[in-house]
């Protein structure tokens, strides 16, 4: 019988990213997929190990890594648009 997958509750993903939180994040979309770490790992075209460092919260995974993974997991990384100077009188300018 294979091993049942536990799901794991989504973080609070309003928090400023860290290593540890995408880890967090990325654990908890594979487990609400119900998705095995080889299988995942094999999805997003990784070596199991990347994908559990990153889990993990390993600070020294390569970028395209995690980008396949999110890619793989349907995980939206997203730069938004930030104030030229002048466009507002925030202080920081």
């Amino acid at each position: 019988m294979a091993k049942r997958i536990q799901s794991l509750s989504t973080p609070d993903l309003t928090q400023t990213l860290t290593p540890e939180l995408l880890g967090q994040a990325v654990r908890a979309r594979r487990t609400q997929s119900n998705l095995r770490l080889e299988d995942t790992a094999l999805l997003c075209g990784v070596a199991k190990q990347t994908l559990a460092d990153i889990e993990n919260g390993k600070p020294t995974t390569q970028l395209d890594n995690i980008l396949k993974i999110c890619h793989g997991l349907g995980i939206k990384l997203q730069i938004l648009p930030w104030l030229e100077p002048g466009d507002d009188s925030d202080g920081w300018y």
